[in-house]
Formats: structure tokens, sequence, C-alpha cells
């Protein structure tokens, strides 16, 4: 199929809604993993199979179509309660989701090929558990704790059922030669975007059809107040199909309308009506698909035109789906599949609209706004160097256009933001693999799932929070034995949670095991020849060893740790997104891994500063004032260490130009020069004060990479361009505060030898 093909965007979109439905998938089985789900988690996972199955069918993905639908039989067993969800089925759905996933991807393009030995074992692991791999609840039987579908409960949807008899040892009845159906939507299932004419096409696929229209609930013209739903159809399904072939076309409309399926030999299947009128399938589509006529004037309106009006779409779809195979559940997603896909907005019933962007186009769109903050930063500066009156015309327009290039950039900004829930989602699977395969038992606790970031540092997040949790499970918690000696519970717990913090957002993997063992670390290290055997290192020191390539405190090599290759890449990863990692370990009750990363990799609201000759930038969002200090607010400490008053209390004061290497080395000290202290909160929570020469104001800035474009400095995280094109460097605040307190421990070390 030719990339241009108008079908291919329809089947792109597909695939994107299957990574969508298969993260739902995902979810609901890691729900019902951990003993989280209940009967509503069982029908989402139902419903994201069966819209899979669906879809591919559209499309002709038969072995898709073959895996999945074995898939949603099993899930169906679950759903009602014929079989048991215990730990074999949650095996047995892991292994099954993979399997599907794979399936999406092959038919996808993304590997090569598929794997249908696996496939095929799977499926016969899912056959052999609905045959006898779980208890039967007898239809008759009342369940102690029945699993409710929701659709039903919610809408009072009760689908018909039959008495075939009670002898148990009869054979099964054969399904009647043919069908009534009684059809009769609600408003709600036009307001969805669903048409009956698509529905009823794939009724005539099952089977020869006789449609009878009901207009006898259709008021007046004069009558009429509001759109309602005033039709219904009563067919004739003369095709001796299963009655599951049937519900499965109206399963996506279940909820929208009122629905009676019955054999046509039963008595109550009467469909005679004086008032209806016998409707042609073939004209029916042919109206369905047709433009929609010009409406007549007020008094020429009759009953027939206002049908032909009320039948006809508002425009003749663009692209008819492909045929599906006339017994599969693919009929139940046709009117979705033929309604124009691309970039269509949707909207689910009372919920926000919503549409497809190419991320490419947002990225151009985010660096045309970037260069316009900056063209309008350069014209404030023209202007300003100009002298030209606030009042003035030009001055004042030059603000509102400020402010609507915030607004702009702002809302650009929201359109990259995601929530971290599609990474959080991916780790209770890893949680349950490593567990089983160290033979600990673990569970996975994740809070701020909704906190959102940029999505290029959403998609990047995945990679190092995956090696952190494996090395929690694998050299943070104890085994069951060493967790019973220690006095815990026999179940480590693993923590990951996300929140923001002075403008950043922090990921934090917790444990409750045993903690860092300094004493092995430093051992192993010296071993290793990555530190020297008379370093002095602090706790801190010692801890961050084992972000050093090479180091592992794993004695043998396994499938999980051994090789030297885990923590460093973490460190890497995070360095490369312009964040930073630290540890707070504790022995013998755990350690807590800190990841502190920029929301955005695009924009920041900072404040201009001077200092020892450089134009510099610092956050807004870490300063807390600025102020200049009185006479004797100034106090010094060591050798170089210097404190400030601040509210009754002393702050570490840092010289700006000093610790960055600006200020010439003949330079008069702080008490020496006149300045301003910027009082900064660090990730940490605690307070610190930087020493500048002067503000020069507040500016939003374009961020732009300074290790991309010429090197890593220590203390500063980016650069930006400022409105007279001169380069600004972007401060890195904790970065700033521990290279000052590492120079301050030089100096005092060689003062004291």
């Amino acid at each position: 199929m030719s990339a241009d093909d108008p079908f291919e965007a329809i089947k792109q979109t597909f695939f994107l809604e299957c990574e969508e439905l298969l993260t739902d998938l995902e979810a609901s089985v890691t729900a019902l993993t951990f003993g989280d789900g209940d009967g509503e988690t069982i029908n989402a996972a139902f419903r994201a199979i069966h819209s899979i199955k669906g879809g591919a069918g559209a499309f002709g993905l038969e072995e898709l179509v073959r895996f999945a639908h074995v898939f949603e039989t099993y899930m169906d067993e679950l759903r009602s309660g014929r079989k048991t969800c215990d730990d074999i089925a949650i095996r047995a759905m892991l292994h099954a989701s993979d399997v599907l996933a794979d399936h999406v991807s092959y038919a996808r393009g993304l590997i090569p090929s598929m794997d249908e030995e696996r496939s095929q074992t799977v499926a016969n692991e899912l056959r052999a558990l609905m045959d006898d791999g779980g208890p039967v609840v007898a239809a008759a039987a009342p369940e102690p704790n029945p699993v409710e579908d929701p659709i039903e409960a919610e809408f009072d949807f009760k689908p018909v059922m039959f008495d075939f008899g009670d002898d148990a040892g009869a054979p099964e009845a054969l399904p009647p030669e043919a069908w009534v159906i009684s059809f009769k939507p609600h408003k709600r299932l036009y307001e969805t975007g669903n048409e009956p004419a698509l529905l009823l096409r794939e009724l005539a696929r099952l089977g020869p059809c006789q449609v009878t229209l009901d207009t006898s609930e259709l008021a007046s013209l004069a009558e009429l107040a509001e759109p309602a739903a005033c039709l219904s159809w009563s067919i004739v399904l003369d095709a001796p199909v299963e009655m599951e072939a049937i519900t499965e076309i109206f399963e996506f409309v279940e909820g929208e309308c009122d629905l009676v399926i019955l054999p046509k030999s039963d008595p109550l299947a009467d469909v005679t009506d004086s008032s209806a009128d016998e409707v042609d399938i073939a004209a029916l589509l042919a109206a369905a698909t047709a433009p929609a006529p010009a409406a007549p004037a007020a008094d020429e309106v009759d009953i027939q035109a206002l049908l032909a009006m009320a039948t006809a779409p508002i425009a003749p779809a663009p692209v008819a789906a492909a045929p599906a195979p006339a017994t599969s559940a693919p009929a139940t997603n046709s009117a979705k599949a033929a309604a124009p896909a691309g970039n269509a907005p949707t909207a689910a019933a009372g919920g926000q609209a919503s549409i497809r962007v190419d991320l490419d186009r947002i990225d151009k769109l985010i660096n045309v706004v970037g260069e316009l903050v900056i063209q309008q930063a350069m014209l404030a500066q023209s202007v300003a160097e100009c002298g030209i009156a606030a009042s003035s015309t030009v001055k004042v327009g030059l603000e509102d256009l400020e402010q609507l290039s915030r607004e702009i950039q702002d809302s650009v900004m929201a359109i990259r933001a995601q929530p971290v829930k599609s990474v959080f989602q991916r780790m209770p699977r890893l949680v349950r693999e490593v567990a089983d395969m160290t033979g600990k038992s673990v569970r996975l606790i994740t809070e701020g799932e909704s906190t959102e970031v940029d999505k290029t540092v959403v998609d990047r997040l995945a990679e190092p929070i995956t090696h952190m949790i494996r090395n929690a499970i694998d050299h943070g918690l104890e085994d069951v034995e060493g967790r019973a000696a220690a006095g815990k519970p026999k179940e480590g717990i693993i923590r990951l949670a996300a929140l923001h913090r002075s403008g950043r957002i922090v990921i934090e993997v917790s444990d409750d095991g045993r903690g860092i063992n300094r004493e092995r670390v430093r051992k192993i290290a010296v071993d290793r020849g990555l530190i020297a055997a008379d370093a002095n290192l602090s706790n801190e020191e010692t801890d961050n060893l084992i972000f050093l390539p090479g180091f592992s405190t794993a004695d043998t090599v396994s499938d999980i740790s051994g090789r030297g290759v885990g923590m460093d890449v973490v460190r890497r990863s995070i360095q490369q997104l312009g964040g930073r990692i630290s540890i707070a370990s504790t022995p013998g009750k755990g350690s807590v891994f800190t990841m502190s990363l920029p929301l955005t990799l695009a924009v920041l609201d900072g404040m201009v500063v001077r200092a020892g000759g450089q134009t510099l930038l610092s956050p807004l969002s870490s300063i807390i004032e600025s102020f200049t200090p009185k006479e004797g607010d100034l106090h010094r400490i060591g050798a170089r260490d210097w404190v400030i008053r601040f509210r009754d209390r002393f702050l570490p004061l840092i010289d700006t130009g000093r610790v960055l290497g600006f200020s010439k080395p003949d330079s008069p000290e702080i008490t020496g020069r006149d300045g301003i202290a910027i009082v900064v909160e660090n990730e940490g929570g605690s307070q610190v004060a930087l020493w500048v020469d002067d503000i020069q104001g507040q500016r939003q800035v374009v961020i732009k990479s300074l290790e991309t474009n010429y090197r890593k400095v220590d203390g500063i995280s980016a650069a930006t361009i400022l409105g007279d094109g001169r380069v600004a460097l972007i401060l890195d605040i904790d970065a700033l505060v521990v290279l000052g307190r590492q120079q301050a421990n030089q100096s005092e070390f060689k003062i004291a030898s």
C-alpha cells in the first residue's frame, strides 16, 4: 500500500490507538497482579482487547484477529465469572499481553518477524485454561461475589437469555434458522458519532435481512423542539448464526440503544406494525452515503422529506473502510473505522475533544515560538535604548506583545506536557518479573502519576527508572529470610514517586531494604582500582561510588546484575537531560534515589544578573528573595566560607563569579565590593545565598543546550540568547552549591597542610 493512500492514514491512526489500548491492558493486568483489580478492571482489559481485535479485522490483519479472539474469549470467561482470576490466570494474561503487543508491532512493521510458535503456545495455554484450567461456575448457582458488568449496571442493558433445557447430556442446541432484532437508538448514540445504517450493513453481512423502519414516534414538524431519537428498526435476519455474532455488532453501542434479539420462532417475535414502513437495506445504505439534500421551504416539508434529511449525513464519507470478515467482531468497529481519521478531533460523551498531531509539528511550533520570544526581547531592548516614554503607543503595544508572546509560549508548552503515568504504568510488570527472578516478595507503590512534564523528558525516563528499580530489588531489598531476621515484613516495598519541586520534576525511587553497605562499597572500589586506598571520602561520596562505570556489588553475573553496567547509565541518562541524581541511604532502613529534571527543555523564566563581569541567568523558580545586605550581615567562617544574616538566621553565601572562575584572582573579597544577595532554594529544600554584582531584570528565555553546542560546564545547566544578542549562561543552582563547597574544602585542605 502506498504511503499516500488515504486508507493508510486511517491504519496509522489505528496503530496509535493500539498503543493506548495496550497500555490500558497492561495497567489492568498489573492491577490484577497486585490484587488491586475488580470486576471493572477485568472489563477494561476485555474492552481493550476487543477494540484491538475489531480494528485489526477492519484492516485484514488476520493473524492479529485470531490471537486477539482467543485472548478476548478467555477474558470473557473471567469477566462472566465462569473462570477464576487466580495466579495462573494472571500469568497467562501477562504472556498473552506480550504476544498481543508483538502481533501489533509485527503488523505495524516494527519487528521483522512474528514468533508463530510462541503465539500458538500461548493461545493453546488460554484454550486449555478455558477447557479445564479453572473452576466452572454453574449458570444456575448464585455466586457469592458475582462480577457485575458495569455497562449493564449503569445503563440497565439486559440481553435476552434463553433456556435450552436442563438435560446436561443433551446435544448442543443448534442456532435458530432466523432472528428478529428490535433496534431503537437513543439520542446519545447519534451524539457519539455512530450511524445506525452502518450497523444494519454489518447485519446484512451475516445473511439476508428484511428491515422495517418504525416512524410512529416521530413528531410533526411544528412539535419538534430539539433533536431527538424518534426512529427505530425491526430486522428479520434470515441466517442460522449464533446470537454472539449479532450482539458483537451492537457491542459498541450498548447503553446507547434499546436492543432485543429473539429467535423468529419465539411467540414474542412479532414485528407487525401498521405504522412501520418496510425499508430496503440497499436503499437505506444508499441514503446513508448520499449528500444531504437542500432543505425545502417550511410550508412544503412533508414527513418523507424530513426522514430523508434525518438519515442523510452532513457530508459523504471520504474513505470507505475495508470489508471485514462476516463472522468476526471487527464489524462492531466498522462505524468507527469508517469515520475520518488522521487528525480529526474525537470526543467521548461528556469529555473534552482531542486531536492527534505529529510531534514534529509541535517541535517546529515550539522552535518558532522560541524565536518569537527572542525577537520580542530584542525589540523591547531596542525600544528601551531609544528612550521612548512609557506612556507612548509603542511602549504600550510592546507590553501587549510581550504578554501575548508569553501566553502563546505557555499554551504551546502545555501541548507538550504529559503525565508520567505512561512511564509508571510499565514498572509494575518489571517489579513482578524481577521479584520472580530473585525469589523476593515485592510490592510497588506509585505516587504522583499525574505529574506533568515535557514529552521529551517523559520519553527518556523509562530507561533510568528501569535500572533503578532493578537495582533496588536486586541489591537493596533483603530476601525473605533476611527481612524476617531484621524484623521486617515479608513483603519489601519499592516506592516510585513524582512531584514538582523548585520548578523541576523530581522522581524518587526508594526501598525499605538494607541500605548501602559503605564499607563493602569502598572495598570494592579500591579492589577495582576506582579510588585510591587512602582516599578520604564522606558518606555521600562513598554512596556515589556506585555510579562509577564498572562498579557492581553483585558477587556473580546474572540476568539482572553483576556486569557493572546500570547505575552509571542512569547518571549519564539523567545528565543528558540536564538533571542530576543523588542518594540518601540509612543502613538497615533503606535508600532513596532522587532524580531531578527540568520540567521543559525549551523555555525558562529567569532573573538576569551580573557576576564577575559575565551575564548570567538564575532560574526564577529557585529564587526566594533578593536584598542588599547591611553592614555586619556578612561573616567569614574558616578559610573561604561566608555566611549572611537573613531573617534572624545565617545562610551559606556563595561568591558566584569567583566559584565559576569569572572573577580575577586579585579581585577584592565580598566585603570589599558592592553587591546583592539572592536567596535561592535547592532541590533538597535548603536555602543558600548567591552573591552577584547587580540584577538586570526578569526575562523569559529560550533554553539552548550548552553541552551539545560547546561542552559541559560545572555550575552551568544551559545557555540562552538575550534581547541584545548576547549569550547568557543559565545557573545550575544545586551544582553551583556543590562546586562552592568543593572549592572551600580544597582551600582548607591546602591551608591545613
